[in-house]
């Protein structure tokens, strides 16, 4: 009679996995609200992606063949605009080198307030603002502003850097925004890529954001620059945009080759 009295009764018998598992996911629904309109918690988060960045660059080595942003051909062309695929520009930061100035153009999303912040552990001056368009001639208010604020970082001498492809378009096309900005400042497109050997492809992401990993090799690629003329019509335009498209995936590729190739 006293074992089974200590036992309780039955309707207070310990929760099931189940019941945790629903008392857990109604936890952090409650909790992640308020986490992710913390100034701290994403400053700490920002700081993490910060730190893990650096540590895949000094963990990869440069393989023969890649380029570098500082010296060498490049240099001609500065101020540019550094054109980037939406993920594969994660290890931008880290292997721009420091003390160049560098304006990086994000989105206003909630989700790119993140990213913002980690440039700003290296430095780099960010402008909020959607820059890729399918029409040049259609900016919205936000993404003009944006614009502008890049073509007066250009003109003061400073090197800026753009992704090409529209947000949640279609991925590895580059939208109109990244060729007007080359055609209203004349400064240079800069085809960029960067990527290790140790990699992990998240797939069901929309652009197919690439992780990279330590402990591998690392490849940068840059390809021809590209200019846009001052009076290029929207049919110039276009064509500049399909000229981008295959310049920076042809940058991808090579940059692939570099680090998957048998050593």
């Amino acid at each position: 009679m006293e074992h089974d009295l200590a036992k309780g009764p039955a309707n207070e018998a310990a929760p099931t996995g189940r019941g945790r598992s629903r008392t857990t996911k109604a936890f952090w629904r409650k909790i992640r609200q308020p986490l992710a309109q913390s100034r701290f918690v994403k400053n700490a988060i920002a700081s993490l992606f910060a730190q893990f960045v650096r540590f895949v660059r000094l963990t990869n080595r440069l393989v023969e063949g890649s380029a570098r942003f500082s010296g060498g051909a490049y240099t001609e062309f500065e101020p540019g605009i550094i054109a980037l695929w939406h993920g594969q520009h994660l290890l931008t930061p880290a292997y721009y080198p420091k003390r160049k100035p560098l304006v990086a153009m994000v989105s206003r999303s909630a989700d790119a307030e993140l990213n913002a912040l980690m440039l700003e552990k290296f430095g780099i001056e960010a402008v909020r603002g959607s820059g890729g368009r399918e029409n040049a001639r259609h900016l919205d208010k936000g993404g003009a502003k944006a614009l502008i604020a890049l073509k007066k970082s250009l003109g003061a001498g400073k090197n800026v850097a753009m992704i090409a492809d529209i947000p949640h378009g279609t991925p590895r096309d580059a939208g109109l925004g990244i060729v007007l900005l080359a055609r209203l400042s004349g400064r240079p497109l800069l085809p960029v890529a960067i990527t290790t050997s140790r990699r992990k492809v998240l797939e069901k992401s929309w652009d197919k954001t690439t992780i990279n990993l330590p402990f591998g090799r690392s490849s940068i690629v840059i390809g021809t620059p590209i200019f846009v003329a001052a009076g290029a019509d929207e049919a110039e335009m276009e064509r500049k945009r399909q000229e981008v498209t295959v310049a920076l995936n042809a940058a991808t590729a090579e940059a692939y080759r570099l680090v998957d190739a048998p050593r």
